[in-house]
């Protein structure tokens, strides 16, 4: 019996594909009507980036998706981007990037398999049910042989699972190990039930924080589905600006694209504002996934105490204790997140560099980062705010 031969196809536009087509791969579990375990790769996320100017033309983000086909059926697809810089990733080569150029390589173009600017775990070879184990390789291998078509320096693929990570290093990429805070829900049916978790002096802290917040002068809402409407985006767009313009220059989104949000995905959201006399002056921007709220995006234009704190991550643990949702991701870095009940995990990348020398460095790097992200964590964990457990002598 032969083996049907799978094919590579690369799309510089997922107008070339159905949206049905994308999500049997992406998010098979929502085809009932379901929510998808992560919203970023469904066809609506990435293409609202595409058709809001985010990605494409000007961004240094040019999509190159990939498409596995088995004989006429689509089994396999991926977001993937021809990238002229190392923004928005969250998982960083910056360093990496200065030392090939110091070196006289030229390090971009790169590609990144990943959901732009979205810090965010999850499957990033989207496999159709059925052909797990046959599209992953596909798609990997294909993924590859693109990178060493086009001559770029390097392949990326950040934010995958443990999983893909894991099959990635068996097939020849370099696995590399980061750093997030998470909240986890340890069947808590209220807030109240987190907190009693926690230590005396923690519990105190939090609680003091969420009063000094709520003594703003106003209200605080949490926005969801028809509850959302587009004058809501226009507040958020002021909040959203302000923020890009201090981080990063200018904002990675569009205005386009919080149309296209609320077009298509306000089902998917959690929208908090603090309004003030009617007037909307901080929100925070969140995703609702399966099993896990996605903390994406904040801003104010007014600074008050610990309001931050509140939008940000308690009302989200609040949110996801209401609606049993398993987990909150609050965005990249932070260590501020760990006496707010954010406990660090790792997160995981892998990566193709086309340089047998330079691989050879980078891998040295990453087996060294390794040990130092693992002994941070177990560090930062000893310092956590929840209560000790206490272990019984046993005679």
């Amino acid at each position: 019996m032969t083996e049907t031969a799978i094919s590579i196809e690369v799309l510089t536009s997922l107008d070339a594909i159905a949206h049905e087509v994308w999500d049997a791969c992406a998010c098979p579990e929502a085809a009932e009507g379901g929510r998808p375990d992560d919203p970023f790769t469904t066809y609506r996320f990435l293409r609202a980036l595409e058709t809001s100017g985010s990605v494409g033309t000007g961004t240094g983000w040019q999509p190159r998706h990939l498409v596995a086909r088995m004989e006429d059926e689509v089994i396999g697809v991926a977001p993937m981007y021809a990238k002229s810089h190392s923004m928005g990733e969250y998982i960083f080569d910056h360093s990496w990037s200065h030392a090939y150029e110091r070196a006289g390589g030229q390090y971009y173009p790169k590609l990144q398999l990943a959901v732009p600017f979205t810090p965010a775990t999850g499957r990033r070879f989207l496999v159709k049910p059925g052909f797990e184990a046959v599209g992953l390789a596909a798609l990997v291998q294909g993924a590859v042989h693109v990178a060493a078509e086009a001559e770029v320096s390097s392949l990326h693929i950040t934010f995958c699972t443990e999983a893909e990570a894991v099959a990635g290093e068996k097939m020849g990429l370099l696995r590399r190990f980061s750093q997030q805070f998470h909240w986890q829900n340890d069947g808590y049916a209220t807030f109240d039930d987190f907190l009693a978790a926690l230590s005396s002096r923690k519990r105190k802290t939090i609680r003091k924080e969420r009063r000094v917040a709520q003594d703003f002068g106003g209200e605080i809402e949490v926005l969801t589905g028809d509850a959302v409407r587009p004058e809501h985006w226009d507040a958020f767009w002021q909040f959203y600006t302000d923020t890009g313009a201090r981080k990063w220059g200018q904002p990675y989104l569009t205005r386009a694209f919080f149309d296209h949000v609320q077009e298509t995905m306000r089902d998917d959201i959690a929208l908090i504002l603090a309004s003030r006399g009617g007037t909307p002056i901080a929100g925070a921007l969140n995703f609702i996934g399966r099993d896990v709220l996605y903390g994406r995006y904040w801003g104010c234009l007014e600074d008050h105490p610990c309001l931050h704190f509140e939008a940000c991550y308690y009302q989200a643990i609040d949110f996801a204790i209401t609606h049993g949702l398993g987990r909150v991701e609050a965005g990249a870095q932070g260590t501020h997140k760990l006496a707010r009940g954010y406990m660090p995990v790792e997160t995981q990348s892998l990566h193709w560099i086309a340089d047998g020398g330079f691989r050879d460095a980078v891998a040295q790097y990453l087996e060294a980062e390794r040990r130092a992200v693992a002994e941070e964590n177990a560090d930062m964990a000893s310092y956590g705010p929840f209560k000790a457990v206490e272990v019984e002598e046993r005679e």
